[in-house]
């Protein structure tokens, strides 16, 4: 098929377009317009920075399976409708939260450490 639109090409002087772009699905926000802003909704009160405050990003300790279930108790969405929890995983990702086990930060501790020299 390639050889044959090669030589089509060459015998008539004009490229063909095959539409490469065209191909595949559509994302889940074309399907589902407020999917996006429901899924930030619901991780937005679950989550917290970084504890050091070094990077912007947002840990939450939702996975994307939870996220996907509460989307169909809390928001009114059809499980077959839904996109995958991988996709709502990715999602997540892209929205700038990190599924991730929040631990909370430790305080530093006061005491000091007994050096060669101090006395008992």
């Amino acid at each position: 098929m390639t050889i044959r639109k090669g030589m089509r090409e060459l015998a008539s002087g004009m490229n063909c377009i095959d539409a490469f772009s065209l191909r595949g699905g559509k994302r889940a926000e074309a399907h589902l317009p407020n999917l996006l802003t429901d899924i930030r909704a619901i991780v937005d009160s679950q989550s917290q920075p970084n504890p050091q405050f070094r990077f912007h990003r947002l840990y939450t300790g939702l996975t994307a399976a939870e996220v996907q279930r509460q989307l169909i108790g809390h928001k009114g969405y059809l499980d077959a409708i839904l996109p995958t929890a991988e996709t709502i995983g990715t999602k997540l990702n892209a929205l700038g939260y990190y599924p991730q086990k929040i631990t909370k930060s430790q305080p530093q501790k006061n005491s000091r450490k007994p050096t060669p020299s101090s006395t008992k």
